[in-house]
């Protein structure tokens, strides 16, 4: 093959993302979207004046084989969470609410990853992932630049089809402890809700369950009463709660009505506490990386495969071992084991004594660096960067809905990033050959 014939395919993945500047988001169509029902008038308009960073323009590209790969690590952890020695092992001593199953499988989880050269790398695992209904919007919301290179949805659901299958997710978590079809209301909990950065998410969620008949209310836990077998708002009957908060085994004073109704029964709710003790607790993660510790379960070799080459080797930090970890920090990432949102997490290389002191005398994992990718952004006129991205695989029964890529500089994904935020992740069906 002479050099001429060995071209670089435009339509790689790879070339697209550290290459292709255009802006693929059409504004007017994002407000469009956002704004699908008259009492959200307004709520791009307000998006864009208090959270300027939180939709990119651009879009992340990724390939076929990279799809496979994520979907491969998430099914290999799914069969391992359902195996009766991991549940035994990690709920063994995880706090009472963590013991009650009604037999929910939990809403959206997140599973987030970074693109390394020798595949994905699964980074962490959380319960109740943020943005699905967002970056739906957003995805919506994307015009194709290049006619002779067609992205395709990076999800194995239509776009059209997205909003209906979230729908009977929530309906599927009601039925495994209840015998009715849908619940009458639902309640989105949070904590001081309308000021979390992602409320908007929540105000796009109340118009998807009003508008198939079920009432949906936004509240603080503090808000809610249980009294008469029943869990309420105010005069409102709260028969599903939609749980968004980071107080992930109803642990507060402000969550005692929410405790009490769950462990009666009195309510349904997802994502659940076991959920979060079965997979989110960081500390799996050093299980998950370890040869030993899964060829003490019995597990397949091919699912030991899996999880050794997609989850970069974890570590939990003890005074045991202390010093190794301090000699190894520059390549190490450092992460409280229950923490959430990249809240008092640290490279090595950044690491003062004094902050190494605090990461002992708490509850940390010690993770070995997996790179994020870059993609290449055109910001304003005369004006680009390289912005680092993770992708985010929105996940129900071990299977991916959605995809959506976070840019961002620093550390961690912050929505603080000039030409960052959420952007849609599209799977290109070119492989193509480099130089």
């Amino acid at each position: 093959m002479t050099t001429a014939e060995k071209r670089i395919d435009p339509c790689r993945a790879d070339w697209l993302n550290k290459q292709c500047a255009c802006r693929f988001l059409n504004p007017a169509l994002l407000k469009t979207e956002l704004e699908a029902s008259p009492d959200l008038i307004g709520l791009a308009d307000e998006i864009a004046q208090s959270r300027p960073h939180l939709f990119s323009a651009t879009m992340v590209f990724i390939t076929p084989a990279q799809r496979d790969q994520m979907q491969a690590i998430i099914r290999a952890i799914s069969d391992l969470v359902a195996m009766p020695a991991w549940q035994n092992q990690v709920l063994m001593n995880a706090p009472a609410a963590a013991q009650i199953d009604f037999g929910q499988d939990s809403v959206f989880f997140g599973y987030d990853f970074h693109l390394g050269e020798d595949g994905p790398q699964l980074i962490e695992i959380n319960t109740n992932a943020g943005g699905a209904m967002l970056n739906l919007a957003l995805a919506r919301a994307q015009t194709a630049c290049c006619k002779a290179c067609p992205p395709l949805t990076a999800a194995p659901k239509t776009l059209d089809e997205l909003e209906s299958t979230w729908l009977a997710m929530f309906e599927q978590e009601w039925q495994a402890q209840r015998d009715t079809a849908r619940p009458r209301s639902i309640a989105i909990i949070d904590e001081a809700p309308d000021q979390q950065y992602l409320y908007p998410e929540f105000l796009l969620f109340q118009r998807l369950f009003e508008a198939a008949g079920i009432r949906c209310q936004i509240a603080d836990p503090g808000e809610l009463r249980w009294y008469d077998g029943q869990l309420w708002q105010g005069d409102e009957a709260i028969d599903m709660v939609y749980n968004r908060l980071t107080d992930f085994y109803f642990e507060q004073a402000n969550t005692q009505a929410l405790r009490q109704a769950f462990a009666a029964g009195d309510v349904v709710i997802t994502p659940t506490p076991r959920a979060h003790a079965l997979y989110a607790d960081k500390r799996h993660l050093a299980a998950l990386s370890s040869p030993q510790q899964l060829a003490s379960l019995s597990l397949p070799d091919s699912t030991i495969a899996t999880l050794l080459a997609g989850i970069p080797r974890t570590f939990q930090v003890t005074l045991a071992n202390a010093d190794e970890l301090w000699a190894q920090r520059r390549q190490l990432f450092f992460k409280p084991a229950s923490g959430y949102g990249s809240k008092a997490a640290y490279r090595g290389d950044k690491l003062t004594k004094r902050v190494w002191g605090e990461i002992l005398a708490a509850n940390y994992v010690a993770q070995t660096i997996a790179p994020p990718s870059e993609r290449y952004v055109a910001i304003e006129e005369n004006q680009s960067a390289d912005l680092k991205f993770d992708i985010r695989a929105y996940v129900y029964r071990g299977e991916i809905q959605l995809f959506a890529a976070r840019l961002y500089s620093g550390q961690t994904t912050n929505f603080r990033t000039q030409g960052g935020g959420f952007a849609p992740v599209y799977i290109t069906d070119h492989q193509g050959e480099t130089l």
